[in-house]
């Protein structure tokens, strides 16, 4: 058998970096898609390839263009001639309060959270059909919860939620589709940063008491990646916060 080829959006750093070293760990060869973090992407292959010749190697796009998206896939499919695992991790995260929201933003979270990844889905479903692959989606889980102050984004990770259980009806019985939702994992940054304060009362509506690590999340894509009787199922990796009541 040949190794398994993963592609990976969103990869070149945070948690898509993470799942992107596990998969490798695994026997995967990966396909590392960025944007703007090109040279944090190219560090990444050029670290692993050290280790491993021709196992990885990065594509560059723009997921709020279609035809970057288009062209990102047959791209992927020409690296290494198959796709076994799409992971739809890109994402954009900042506040749109209602009434100052834009259609802007509304596009670019729409875009990066969804439409991009239906798409790549559609245009890979030939070749993970073949493979018998599987695609794992990292949804939110203020996809059930809107985020206060969020609601594009809420909405645009309730669209993939609804996807990934959608794609696992449409592409049964040779595709898995599954999807992860991370709880408090790593911190937002830039426009969307918090204060230490704000993070202390998310950790506290966590019944663990902490906020997990990247490496949670990968751990679970990992899980999903080779149970090949699990389709249609988001797996909460949140510490308990979506449980929480108080």
């Amino acid at each position: 058998m040949t190794q398994p080829v993963a592609l990976i959006t969103g990869a070149a750093r945070r948690i898509g970096a993470t799942i992107a070293r596990q998969l490798w760990q695994q026997g995967y060869r990966i396909i590392v898609h960025c944007h703007h973090s090109l040279d944090a992407a190219n560090q990444l292959a050029l670290e692993l390839n050290e280790l491993k010749p021709d196992s990885v190697r990065v594509l560059q796009a723009d997921l709020n263009n279609s035809v970057e998206v288009s062209t990102l896939a047959d791209q992927a499919l020409c690296c290494w001639g198959q796709i076994d695992l799409l992971i739809n991790n890109a994402s954009s995260f900042y506040p749109t309060p209602l009434e100052q929201s834009t259609e802007q933003q509304w596009d670019d979270l729409v875009n990066s959270n969804l439409k991009a990844a239906y798409f790549l889905s559609a245009k890979l479903a030939a070749s993970l059909r073949q493979q018998q692959g599987s695609i794992i989606n990292l949804i939110d889980i203020h996809a059930q919860r809107a985020m206060p102050g969020y609601p594009i984004y809420s909405i645009a990770k309730a669209g993939l939620q609804m996807m990934t259980i959608s794609l696992a009806k449409e592409l049964a019985p040779e595709v898995r589709v599954n999807g992860v939702a991370p709880g408090p994992i790593l911190w937002p940054e830039q426009d969307a940063a918090i204060s230490p304060e704000e993070q202390r009362a998310i950790v506290d509506k966590t019944l663990l008491k902490r906020a997990g690590t990247p490496e949670d999340i990968a751990q679970a894509v990992v899980f999903l990646a080779s149970q090949t009787f699990i389709t249609g199922q988001i797996i909460a990796v949140d510490g308990g916060k979506s449980l929480y009541s108080h």
